[in-house]
């Protein structure tokens, strides 16, 4: 059975996805702090210092009455939240790494079909007797009419 094992984690499609988890996992923590580090203080900024990641509302009260000074304070006093901060934070994230991967894989689709690039025709047809005939002739041997070169 570890042989199995082996043999199946060494396999190329297994090591190629265990990579491509780690490096989208990467991805998604430097994602994470450009919206809660970069993107999200100069907009909380302009609309009038307000922290994203502070915004909730309490639904009920914890050991320690409210009102609550951060979603810290809150979850601390054991308070039950509903955190449409961070859902707004997550959901930039999300639209920041779905940009990211709609432009890696249109990327590849513009490599892609410029690799099928349709190849040039080899053979054309008579037009005295409809045969498919090598693109070069000049006679067709079927019907030997003479053809105008192409």
């Amino acid at each position: 059975m570890l042989k199995d094992f082996k043999e199946f984690a060494m396999r190329g499609n297994a090591v190629d996805m265990a990579v491509g988890i780690i490096i989208g996992a990467a991805f998604g923590t430097i994602v994470r702090s450009i919206v809660s580090d970069i993107i999200m203080p100069p907009i909380g900024l302009l609309l009038g210092n307000v922290d994203f990641s502070n915004l909730f509302v309490v639904l009920r009260g914890g050991a320690m009455p409210g009102p609550y000074a951060s979603l810290v304070d809150a979850q601390s006093a054991g308070a039950v939240t509903l955190n449409y901060g961070v859902f707004i934070n997550t959901i930039i994230s999300f639209i920041i790494v779905a940009f990211a991967v709609f432009l890696v894989v249109r990327y590849m689709n513009k490599l892609k079909r410029k690799e099928e690039a349709p190849a040039e025709p080899t053979t054309k047809e008579c037009p005295y007797c409809a045969t498919i005939i090598p693109i070069k002739a000049t006679r067709c041997p079927h019907c030997t009419s003479e053809l105008k070169a192409a």
